[in-house]
């Protein structure tokens, strides 16, 4: 059972709300993202990717505070997901010492910076205001160690594609996880790139 080897804040949590089954997608892909390896979670609407999502990351950073700079990214599409995302992971995060931080275009840049060098442990944003923050040194990504993308449908955007195209230029190394409806054609070019060795986790396989 995937939940039964999570750290006990973790499990902590689920037992709270009395969450004791993962759901099959749950169960196919927790232990391939804890694996280490890059992977493509395919699977529709309501199989629990965002749960997966919040579960896994917090499972990376083992649940506790770190430095300054952000150990997990999260992109999304927009501001209104990003806000939703941010309050499940504050909701789940409740209990630890992780910090959330989130960010998106329409918050000034300058006012991102400064609240992210007071130090965060998770960082969710959208792809442009990610890149931004790249180009103005408004971020670390030295102690980097997972990035997340929610719903990844929207990367077929051009403006967006250059967007995260240029983030996964800017790092060396690290664990990338793509969640999505469909496998789009889009989303199969990133194996070129950043996506390399990648696993395929699907809840129709």
């Amino acid at each position: 059972m995937p939940f039964k080897k999570l750290h006990p804040d973790i499990q902590e949590k689920l037992a709270q709300l009395e969450i004791t089954t993962p759901t099959p997608f749950q169960n196919e892909s927790i232990p391939v993202i804890k694996s280490g390896a890059n992977v493509y979670c395919i699977a529709p609407k309501d199989s629990g990717k965002t749960t997966t999502l919040i579960l896994t990351t917090m499972q990376k950073l083992k649940c506790r505070e770190i430095g300054n700079a952000p150990r997990a990214v999260v992109l999304v599409e927009n501001k209104e997901i990003a806000t939703q995302l941010y309050d499940q992971f504050l909701f789940y995060t409740k209990h630890t010492s992780l910090r959330v931080y989130i960010g998106y275009e329409e918050l000034h840049i300058d006012v991102q910076k400064s609240e992210i060098a007071m130090g965060i442990d998770i960082l969710i944003s959208t792809p442009k205001s990610m890149n931004k923050l790249f180009l103005t040194n408004g971020v670390s990504i030295a102690d980097l160690k997972i990035l997340s993308i929610d719903d990844a449908e929207f990367l077929v955007q051009q403006s967006v594609y250059k967007a995260i195209m240029s983030i996964t230029q800017s790092i060396s190394r690290c664990q990338y996880v793509l969640y999505s409806e469909t496998m789009h054609p889009m989303l199969e070019r990133f194996e070129g790139y950043f996506m390399e060795y990648s696993k395929i986790v699907s809840s129709e396989s």
